[in-house]
């Protein structure tokens, strides 16, 4: 909301600067999708005070159809619309941040450093502004596809590192899938919770036989069984209720959000900072809760300033379930100072405040 008083302190000018960290293996997802370096982008808001706000853009161009490139064209076209506005008059710097459709991890980043420059100006931090009253969150790690040794491996390296609930990523061979699903199971037993990610792989058809044999074999839930433009057939497979259904691809927005309320088709909303910012992230939360739906806070692949920012909306009351705060352990480097650790299946957010950006890695993995 917009201050009546402004405070003086204007946008000066907002800048993209493509990064690209290693990751310690490749990470797989949906019919054919991959990665195997992280390559994002800071997105930083100049004040006329000299306040530096900092966020991170995540492009994914299988998903959002962005790219490093198209994130920094589309932060400089919005620019010319940001420079001189009051950082405190939050509805004209939405508006020009809105005046765009897509581009959703750029938005998504310009409204955290937006945020971020905003509390900085005043004299506070994103901690002091932005911190919910659960410190303590419950994290998840992405396991992704990958040959069955491989994920077991993963799997015991991440748990070893304190975490304690594993989103499986699965679509490509239902009968493997199953497989590496009970040998995880065998593996931790109930001491880590499992859930499996689709990624919009399944059919009509078979996704109610595999998501039974998934709910036997001991999951929690699945994301995104069906593809998001088989609206009927998702919102009669919810029907069905064979296993709690997370909605991600299909809640990009808040738009998406009502459409996806409105038609009945998920029990528990996935909400990303890297798309959606703070602002929507949390109305979109509270939204899913008023009409009765679990909440989580996903992960971009992000780095470790992006799990910063996903922490920070994951500590509100609207989050029920494990967030994916823990991608920072598949990242061979990071760009904050230190590490950020986890503790049996815990992750104590109030612990993070003192994180900052290491100057000298931003300089290194800097293209």
């Amino acid at each position: 909301m917009s201050t009546a008083e402004p405070s003086g302190v204007t946008v000066e000018r907002v800048e993209g600067w493509p990064v690209r960290l290693p990751l310690r293996s490749a990470l797989a997802w949906g019919a054919h999708s991959a990665m195997t370096v992280a390559e994002h982008v800071l997105v930083r808001v100049v004040l006329s005070d000299g306040t530096v706000g900092t966020a991170e853009a995540p492009p994914r161009p299988t998903i959002y159809g962005e790219t490093p490139a198209s994130v920094v064209a589309i932060l400089a076209h919005l620019e010319h619309g940001l420079r001189g506005v009051d950082i405190l008059d939050t509805a004209a710097l939405d508006r020009v941040r809105n005046s765009v459709a897509n581009n959703h991890t750029a938005r998504g980043a310009l409204d955290m450093a937006l945020h971020d420059a905003r509390a900085r100006a005043g004299g506070g931090t994103l901690f002091s502004t932005l911190l919910g009253p659960n410190t303590q969150v419950r994290v998840s790690f992405i396991l992704g596809i990958a040959p069955p040794a491989d994920m077991l491996r993963e799997a015991h390296e991440v748990v070893a590192a304190g975490v304690r609930c594993l989103k499986v990523k699965v679509g490509r061979d239902s009968g493997r899938d199953l497989a590496v699903i009970r040998d995880l199971r065998t593996a931790f037993g109930d001491a880590v919770q499992l859930y499996a990610d689709s990624n919009e792989t399944l059919d009509a058809a078979r996704a109610p036989g595999i998501l039974a044999a998934m709910r036997d074999a001991g999951l929690t839930y699945v994301e995104e069984p069906l593809p998001v433009r088989d609206l009927q057939a998702r919102a009669a497979l919810h029907e069905l209720g064979v296993l709690p259904i997370v909605a991600d691809d299909s809640c990009f927005t808040p738009a998406d959000l009502e459409r996806e309320l409105a038609f009945g088709t998920f029990d528990i909303l996935n909400v990303k900072t890297a798309r959606n910012g703070f602002t929507d992230g949390l109305d979109m939360l509270r939204r899913a809760a008023a009409a009765g739906r679990r909440g989580m806070v996903g992960s971009q692949a992000s780095s470790g300033l992006g799990t910063l920012h996903a922490a920070l909306l994951s500590t509100w009351p609207e989050v029920t379930e494990p967030c994916e705060l823990s991608f920072v352990l598949k990242l061979h480097d990071d760009l904050l100072d230190r590490p950020i650790v986890f503790e049996d299946g815990w992750l104590d957010v109030a612990a993070l405040a003192e994180y900052e950006l290491d100057p000298r890695r931003v300089a290194r993995y800097r293209v």
